[in-house]
């Protein structure tokens, strides 16, 4: 699929595409002319010999060191040698393909004095699947992310190291697999490449495209739950959530009424004297409901971020001006991030209280830890504690990153959002909670067995099914970890329409 780049319009499936990788993305001849005049608008302000932040000066806290005309290319070629200090395994795939899309859709608003070869050749490397190797750690999520941009741009000037076909080779060898020279910079492009939000923004953004697949299971198999449990649907009327009014808890609502439509099993038990379920069952909407709404305004705040420039200083080329602000910093992404963190953590944690009423008998009128023959056998026993200590985990990792603030360049930075590491831990926490729901589908499958020859909805049979194709009932004791590794990579795939 071919994509082009429009500044200010790229949108969720660009953006997945470019995750994915196999699309191919090309700049707008339309913003080829604001991107040319930025150029000129610089070589002129460098033709004034006025000092211009990052144009003719040191950077942070050497802003006032003025930089002779003869020496503004080696200033920055210098910027992105001794900003490439990032340390940690390299960054993912999809992480490093979105930053090249972010960087370049960035660059293309014509505001930031780079050449259009130069995001031609960001593009040309993201289409060849040529990704530089990005060391994780290393930014602070304010003055750009500047050591995993530096480390991304290195790429264009035959420094560093890119990832082809998996192989890690040479910048030399990554730039000839994507039918390119080594660039020389001019003024302001080194920092232009280097300031921006990119790294903090496609970390977040890949996050919240594994997070919908999560959050999608998860609504899945806690329905499967409900009737593995013997619960009720009326929690799930639409008439109880319109009167509070809350958009995500009606609409997750509506998703547990279609996956529940149609059940003989909860046929079998309607006139049961059971009056109401745990909340873990019962409030699923209310609490899912508001993960969803998080994750909704997450999305507005990255998409947004996504759109715009956080290049400093910006170049007017009408003006002839170079204003210097703050858009590097990172904290709506820091923001975005922290609340994504408070949904995933509650996904897992309301999963694991479902299957650990599933463990139970006295609640769960099933058989104790799902399993025949109890005490020879243990059935998910300890499944049950590995998704405990899952979910526990979240709860430490759930702490707000973007509170924390260290000041850096000697004071001159003296606060930072965090905003690199908070959308970094949230792929620690979506591994954590993928396990969770993959245990929860793997007891709730095992659950409703146990009501065999009772069925439950099409859409839950299905979803059954699904999950049996790839792990067998267990009717005694055997290795868990393979199931749980199986069902996990089915949860990250996401679920089946119904």
């Amino acid at each position: 699929m071919r994509h082009t780049i429009t500044p200010g319009l790229l949108d969720k499936a660009a953006l997945q595409q470019a995750s994915q990788g196999g699309a191919s993305f090309a700049l707008a001849a339309a913003a080829r002319e604001r991107i040319a005049a930025s150029v000129r608008a610089v070589r002129e302000l460098v033709s004034r010999h006025d000092p211009v932040y990052g144009i003719n000066t040191g950077f942070g806290k050497l802003a006032q060191t003025r930089i002779a005309d003869d020496q503004l290319m080696q200033l920055q070629k210098n910027l992105v040698l001794s900003h490439s200090a990032g340390v940690g395994q390299p960054l993912a795939a999809p992480v490093v393909r979105l930053m090249l899309l972010l960087k370049a859709a960035s660059l293309a608003h014509g505001v930031s004095g780079v050449r259009g070869e130069i995001i031609d050749a960001l593009l040309a490397l993201l289409n060849a699947d040529v990704l530089p190797v990005v060391p994780e750690k290393g930014s602070v999520g304010a003055s750009g992310d500047l050591a995993p941009l530096a480390h991304l741009s290195g790429v264009l000037l035959g420094v560093g190291e890119a990832f082809v076909d998996g192989r890690r080779v040479s910048a030399a060898e990554g730039l000839a697999r994507a039918g390119l020279a080594p660039f020389e910079l001019g003024p302001k492009e080194g920092l232009a490449l280097l300031n921006g939000t990119q790294c903090s923004t496609a970390l977040a953004i890949h996050a919240a495209q594994r997070l919908q697949r999560i959050f999608d299971a998860a609504v899945a198999v806690g329905a499967m739950t409900v009737d593995a449990a013997k619960g009720s649907d009326t929690p799930f009327d639409e008439r109880i959530h319109a009167v509070r009014g809350q958009r995500g808890q009606r609409e997750v609502a509506a998703r547990y009424r279609e996956w529940l439509h149609d059940s003989a099993l909860r046929r079998s038990h309607l006139h049961c004297e059971k009056v109401q379920d745990p909340y873990c069952l019962r409030c699923q909407p209310q609490v899912m409901g508001a993960c969803l709404d998080q994750m909704a305004h997450a999305w507005d705040i990255l998409i947004a971020e996504a759109n715009g420039v956080s290049d400093n200083p910006l170049v007017f080329a009408d003006t002839l001006e170079a204003l210097s602000g703050g858009n590097f910093h990172a904290e709506p992404v820091a923001f975005a991030a922290d609340n994504m963190a408070l949904a995933i953590a509650e996904i897992g944690a309301l999963s694991e209280r479902r299957t650990a009423m599933l463990m139970d008998p006295v609640l769960s009128g099933l058989p104790a830890f799902l399993v025949e023959h109890g005490g020879l056998n243990s059935g998910f026993m300890i499944a049950q504690v590995t998704a405990a200590a899952l979910a526990s985990e979240n709860k430490s990792l759930a702490h707000p990153a973007s509170v924390d603030s260290l000041p850096t360049s000697a004071n001159q930075e003296d606060h930072v959002s965090m905003a690199t590491f908070a959308a970094r831990r949230l792929h620690a926490m979506l591994d954590n909670t993928a396990g969770v729901v993959a245990i929860e589908w793997l007891a709730a499958a095992q659950a409703l067995e146990f009501h065999r020859p009772l069925r439950s909805s099409p859409a839950i049979e299905a979803l059954h099914a699904q999950l049996r194709a790839q792990v067998p009932f267990m009717s005694q004791d055997r290795l868990m970890a393979p199931d749980i590794a199986a069902a996990t990579a089915l949860v990250e795939r996401g679920m089946p329409e119904h």
